[in-house]
């Protein structure tokens, strides 16, 4: 016990690390490069003759960076409650068609041309967050059978209702004519342009998906074991994995809504944690969200950094680090990733 728990506390101040130095190289590093010992100094100090340097990181890299912690937090939490509560390694936020519903929406805000805002959200962000949350209700309605909802059915469900949402977007693409280049840069998942507005518009959903899913961490745990033994052991099945499902459909939606589609965070992130922390859900999920918002963040910094003035979606990046990251995983720790925490 002792071991595991001085164990948890070294991953957790080397993510503190990661956040912190990360936070602080990406609001130096740019396409005007700031010195990194006169950021506080600039920061906290609003009559600063440094008042470009300022600007610069108030209104486009502080944002910026906050908002990648938040989404790939959102993400990493997301993807460790749908691996534990679909048994399924496999799972990412993703798998249940939350991105294709996101897609759909935002496709059709793009073809249509609709501009309107609503609560302060513009309507490509607020289709793609209806999309993917509608998306989640429809799945999970047709997963239910006789006021249940089995673990397989809602995950083929997902993929299900993913492939036709998939081919619908396809279609609407090929049908465009225009906007194309818009649509693939948001497919493929970028921060650019996004700041102040977005994050204020992210957050109350974020925190209620974050509560949500805390509230259930134990009984997540016991629902690894499988539903018949949580049922025994005190858990209402159903009810908690309607509130996760819920939770977690919540922080990948407002994540979709103002980012895009980027892939592999949620995926790889929980493996990560899950080989150094243990499997207990009660710190499992909420290493993943600051291990996903550290992953993320240095995506984003990188992504914008490296062949300035050209911006490299984040999507492109995670994916590069991603897949060949996990593709050794599985190699390696294959059948290994589950187990019960206590």
């Amino acid at each position: 016990m002792g071991g595991e728990r001085s164990r948890r506390w070294l991953v957790l101040i080397c993510l503190a690390a990661l956040l912190l130095t990360g936070a602080l190289l990406a609001m130096a590093w740019g396409s005007v490069n700031i010195p990194w010992q006169k950021i506080p100094a600039i920061l906290f100090d609003p009559q600063t003759e440094h008042a470009s340097w300022r600007t610069i990181l108030m209104r486009l890299r502080l944002p910026r960076i906050l908002l990648g912690m938040v989404v790939g937090g959102a993400l990493g939490m997301a993807g460790g409650v749908f691996q534990g509560l679909l048994r399924n390694p496999m799972a990412d936020p993703y798998l249940v068609g939350i991105s294709a519903g996101a897609g759909f929406g935002a496709i059709m805000a793009m073809l249509f041309g609709w501009n309107f805002t609503i609560l302060g959200l513009g309507s490509l962000p607020f289709l793609a967050f209806v999309g993917a949350l509608t998306t989640v209700f429809v799945v999970y309605r047709l997963a239910r059978v006789g006021g249940k909802v089995p673990v397989t059915s809602f995950l083929l469900a997902g993929v299900a209702v993913g492939f036709l949402l998939n081919a619908l977007m396809s279609l609407m693409m090929v049908g465009m004519g225009r906007d194309l280049h818009r649509v693939f840069y948001w497919l493929m998942g970028t921060f650019s342009g996004r700041g102040w507005n977005e994050l204020r518009l992210l957050l109350p959903y974020f925190s209620l998906g974050f509560i949500l899913i805390l509230w259930q961490l134990r009984n997540l745990n016991l629902l690894v074991l499988g539903e018949e033994a949580a049922l025994h052991l005190g858990v209402n099945v159903e009810q908690t994995k309607l509130i996760l499902i819920t939770g977690a459909s919540l922080l990948t939606a407002s994540a979709v809504a103002v980012s895009g589609l980027i892939g592999f965070v949620g995926l790889i992130v929980p493996h990560i944690m899950r080989l150094l922390i243990g499997p207990d859900h009660r710190y499992l999920v909420p290493f993943c969200g600051l291990a996903g918002g550290a992953f993320l963040m240095w995506g984003d910094t990188l992504a914008r950094s490296l062949f300035p003035p050209l911006e490299i979606p984040v999507g492109i990046i995670t994916a590069l680090a991603g897949g060949p990251f996990f593709l050794y995983l599985l190699r390696r720790h294959q059948g290994r990733y589950f187990g019960q925490g206590g």
